[in-house]
């Protein structure tokens, strides 16, 4: 392919070319709908552009996780604040997902078959990366090998959450010493003793600045997160009410009981004492 610009021209293979770099015609053959139904194509780009989102952020997070257990806070908080804009066209994306209407989606839900966005095995390394640890949630993606190794991997690993309490004790904190070697596959329990190490930062934040702006992008991180998961609710109900989901979910029930979830527990019970 030949390019001129100022009166230069030059050959760029396809290689070499913008649609090479970025595989467009891969990524713009990924789209398979299995009818004629117009809102397919909406259904399936607005779930694959999310699942593009969340590598991203599964890429920031191990950046942000690399930073904290080297005690270099300045690359995991510019991570952090890149994450939240990802989750704020994440969050965004249900405002495109909600002009399907009930009508729409009933003539579109016979072919979407057992599929679920509860088997988006990224969403499940997302939320064992920040903490939701739950070894049954990855019983659905045995037919994945890879995504299995991964998951067990994470569920195995510290969390955000852990790495961050460890950099606190590292920082001379004092922090419960069950909170800082425990089985990291297990959910985490909150603790009075991880409250009282956030006072401390909470009541000296000159003196402990990088951490008391790490908690607050953390609390950012789940503030979003949170909206995320209304967002994801409130389109659901709007668009199918209470009726089950795909793939044998139980729709808005289940993702009503989400959000009851914390990621990092001390960080909102903190508030109350401060």
């Amino acid at each position: 392919m030949s390019r001129a610009e100022d009166g230069i021209t030059w050959t760029i293979s396809a290689a070499d070319s913008y649609g090479g770099y970025l595989g467009l015609d891969t990524l713009l053959a990924a789209q398979h709908p299995r009818s004629d139904v117009h809102d397919e194509m909406l259904f399936i780009v607005i779930h694959q552009a999310s699942e593009l989102w969340m590598k991203l952020a599964l890429h920031e997070l191990a950046a942000v996780m690399q930073g904290i257990r080297a005690d270099q806070l300045d690359g995991s908080l510019k991570a952090l604040a890149r994450i939240g804009r990802i989750q704020v066209q994440m969050i965004q994306s249900w405002d495109v997902l909600g002009t399907l209407t009930p009508h729409d989606y009933t003539r579109l839900r016979p072919h979407l078959g057992a599929s679920s966005g509860f088997q988006s095995w990224q969403y499940r390394e997302l939320e064992f990366l920040l903490g939701n640890k739950d070894a049954r949630l990855i019983e659905v993606h045995h037919d994945r090998p890879a995504a299995l190794a991964r998951l067990r991997a994470a569920l195995a690993a510290p969390s955000l959450y852990d790495e961050t309490l460890r950099l606190l004790a590292r920082r001379g904190l004092t922090l419960p010493q069950d909170h800082l070697e425990r089985d990291w596959s297990l959910p985490y329990t909150p603790s009075a003793g991880v409250e009282a190490a956030w006072k401390s930062v909470y009541d000296d934040v000159e003196r402990h600045w990088d951490l008391y702006d790490l908690a607050e992008k953390l609390m950012d991180l789940e503030d979003r997160f949170q909206q995320w998961r209304f967002r994801h609710m409130t389109t659901v109900e709007r668009i199918i009410g209470r009726k089950s989901g795909t793939g044998g979910s139980s729709g808005v029930a289940y993702l009503s009981r989400a959000l009851a979830l914390r990621f990092f527990p001390e960080l909102w019970s903190l508030r109350t004492v401060l």
